[in-house]
């Protein structure tokens, strides 16, 4: 359980995500999963090449099978820094479809095909990469996705040209404030007897009366990062005051990606004490 958001805007792309990570410990009667623990300190937002304009976020599962999806993100990592070429990936010469083609395969292929036993019951994982290619002024962001086995190929959420705000995990409180309504709104005109091929527009019309336009592609790099925290925010206060476990929560984790300033970390969490490791800094 988690929320991830994503800011696109000509000068950078911004991803912000909260640090709640669930057990999860069977399933209750309505087929929902029963949550057995909320650790406050998962680490959702990564650095994939170290001087590249390259990061990435998930959502979704934490592990697959005994391994971390924090720790899988680092080997992922070492992977492009070595000099494998299948693996490495050439500062002069890349796009970002070579690198979430590569994240496909290393998740999907290597290590959750590789497992003796795949996840039971419904699961999702979502591994989201962002950034700029060799010589692009405007970045990209893409997205793996597993869905109960299945891995379709990766998915471009914005293209150079689109700018945009992008969220997922639980997306209640922000679609209230982005869109203008709720997520369960499509099945409430349902249930009120709306034909499913009315379903569509009549939701666009609302939108088309109700979206706010809290983003403009001109935004500031400062702003763009004061948004997505804004929204990772307001979701976490949401969550902790309705009903259940506060499923969305912990510190947010923020990195900036910026053509010529590549990759840098606005807010990050630490496990240990910089000031006593100020390498680590």
């Amino acid at each position: 359980m988690t929320v991830c958001v994503a800011v696109k805007v000509h000068d950078c792309i911004v991803f912000a995500a909260d640090s709640a990570s669930s057990l999860l410990d069977g399933s209750a009667g309505d087929g929902h999963p029963l949550i057995a623990n909320v650790y406050a300190h998962g680490n959702k937002v990564f650095n994939l090449k170290k001087g590249l304009p390259i990061a990435a976020m998930t959502c979704g599962m934490g592990n697959i099978g005994p391994i971390s999806i924090s720790t899988l993100a680092k080997d992922l990592r070492d992977r492009f820094c070595s000099d494998d070429p299948d693996w490495s990936i050439d500062p002069q010469n890349y796009t970002m479809e070579d690198v979430i083609q590569k994240a496909k395969r290393f998740f999907f292929d290597e290590h959750y095909c590789g497992l003796d036993q795949p996840p039971q019951g419904p699961h999702e994982f979502q591994f989201w990469i962002a950034g700029n290619g060799a010589g692009q002024t405007h970045g990209e962001i893409w997205r793996i996705k597993i869905v109960d086995g299945e891995c379709p190929e990766p998915t471009c959420l914005a293209s150079e040209g689109d700018f945009d705000i992008l969220y997922d995990g639980q997306p209640e409180a922000i679609n209230r404030i982005v869109n203008g309504y709720s997520q369960f709104l499509p099945k409430a005109l349902l249930d009120l007897g709306l034909e499913q091929q009315s379903l569509d527009s009549v939701l666009s019309h609302i939108e088309s009366a109700t979206y706010a336009q809290l983003i403009s592609p001109a935004m500031p790099v400062q702003d763009a990062i004061a948004l997505a925290d804004y929204l990772v925010e307001t979701t976490k206060g949401y969550v902790r005051f309705m009903p259940g476990a506060d499923t969305v929560g912990g510190d947010t984790d923020i990195c900036v990606v910026t053509k010529h300033e590549g990759f840098k970390w606005v807010r990050r969490k630490h496990y240990f004490d910089t000031t006593l490791n100020p390498a680590e800094n």
